[in-house]
């Protein structure tokens, strides 16, 4: 049984409006950047780039929180499902850590990017927070195809099936024999988890801001 069965790995999401596109058009900025400096090496991409991916959750999670103490109001469970995503990107980090073992030059990446990405998402998220999710769904919906990438290349011996490191083995309670295919299928059902709950949270934002067109849709 294929325990992620209800995933449709390949949706992507047309862009609506400006934002949206604005939004696509940053993921794919980044995407250019990524496949200009790691092209086939997956692993190494995965590491620096899982620590950018873990930022979003806890932004939003951390401004959602402020947001529902000023309004003395639920949170509709918003909270819990960022940071949620934030610690399952880290964990991603952490297993690909001790996979592709980053060079210094990548490490020294990884804190450049991190400082960037995290004030510039900071603000996006705190004056445009519909776009700042439209933005990590259309990242999620990058990070799908990059790890069926991966999966390809492991499937097709350019990349050794290694054993899957015990955190892994742990985290995603896989066999004692899991691998690294076992690994990879793994992220990329939780990457288009991921990308399926940005996009529900940037089409609520939407819905809220439209009363009229929530109103209608609920009555259908």
């Amino acid at each position: 049984m294929n325990p992620h069965a209800d995933l449709d790995l390949g949706a992507r999401r047309t862009p609506e409006g400006v934002r949206d596109r604005i939004a696509l058009s940053m993921v794919r900025f980044m995407r250019f950047f990524a496949d200009l400096f790691f092209r086939k090496r997956y692993g190494h991409r995965a590491v620096v780039l899982e620590t950018v991916a873990a930022v979003p959750g806890m932004v939003g999670g951390l401004l959602q929180h402020l947001k529902c103490l000023r309004h003395i109001r639920d949170d509709q469970g918003w909270i819990r499902e960022l940071l949620d995503e934030a610690e399952n990107e880290r964990m991603h980090l952490m297993t690909f850590v001790r996979i592709a073992q980053p060079s210094v030059v990548e490490r020294g990446m990884i804190m450049i990017a991190q400082a960037i990405f995290y004030n510039a998402y900071f603000f996006l998220y705190l004056f445009a927070p519909r776009t700042a999710h439209r933005f990590v769904a259309y990242l999620e919906e990058e990070a799908v195809i990059s790890y069926t990438q991966y999966l390809n290349a492991i499937d097709a011996g350019a990349i050794e099936n290694v054993a899957a490191p015990a955190i892994a083995r742990d985290y995603w309670k896989l066999a004692e024999d899991a691998r690294l295919r076992d690994v990879v299928i793994e992220v990329r059902a939780d990457e288009a988890r991921h990308r399926d709950a940005n996009h529900g949270f940037a089409d609520q934002l939407t819905r809220s801001r439209n009363p009229v067109s929530a109103g209608a849709q609920g009555r259908g």
